[in-house]
């Protein structure tokens, strides 16, 4: 039996999803966060870097979303949610999913950063601070995400999905960074391809039985 270690509202949603889609039994352990939004240290306990998702499988422990979505669907997919190799959709496939985290990831990362460091400084200086994160990010971060977000509505409108006209785990790792992108930006021009892999991927029965197995909420954008 899987065991996904999962950290609430958190990106260990997508391996839920996954497993979901594979049709495999799997345990949820789940971990609140502390005040300070981050993982409790008895994650460390399965993980030395005591983050999640982390899963474990017959013996192996398994960090880091890509990974985890890699060797679910090579070891259990039997062919599904990846594109046949040699193609040039598998060449996307494999792009996307280490895009998500190598890419867009960090940026939104520092997008939230950004946003929360006022409210941590003290008092007498928070409006200095909030000045210089609101001027990082108008020329830094808001910027680059502007490029992203085209980026992906430009790859969406093409076939619907981000590794070609088959919806696969590159879509799955993908969700955590559109989510978020579009509750941490403003939009501009035309992103309608977005919303509509938004809607189709929240639409999905696997998703949503797995927003039921981990309590995961998005914001509806």
């Amino acid at each position: 039996m899987i065991i996904v270690h999962y950290l609430n509202n958190s990106r260990a949603h997508r391996i839920l999803w996954l497993l979901e889609e594979l049709g495999v039994e799997y345990q949820v352990k789940t971990y609140e966060r502390g005040p300070d939004l981050r993982a409790p240290a008895s994650l460390k306990a399965i993980h030395p870097l005591g983050k999640s998702p982390v899963i474990e499988d017959d013996g192996k422990v398994i960090a880091e979303s890509g990974a985890i979505i890699e060797y679910l669907i090579e070891t259990y997919g039997a062919g599904r949610l990846k594109p046949a190799a040699g193609t040039p959709e598998a060449l996307r496939y494999r792009y996307w999913l280490h895009y998500a985290e190598g890419s867009a990831m960090p940026l939104l990362l520092l997008k939230l950063l950004f946003l929360r460091i006022p409210a941590q400084l003290p008092f007498f200086i928070r409006p200095f601070g909030k000045m210089i994160a609101q001027g990082v990010q108008a020329k830094l971060v808001d910027p680059q995400l502007k490029d992203h977000l085209a980026f992906w509505n430009g790859e969406l409108a093409r076939e619907g999905w981000f590794a070609g006209g088959e919806f696969s785990g590159a879509d799955i790792a993908m969700s955590f960074p559109v989510e978020a992108g579009m509750t941490r930006m403003q939009a501009e021009g035309d992103i309608s391809a977005v919303r509509h892999y938004l809607d189709a991927i929240r639409a999905r029965p696997a998703y949503q039985r797995a927003i039921e197995r981990g309590a995961y909420i998005y914001t509806k954008s």
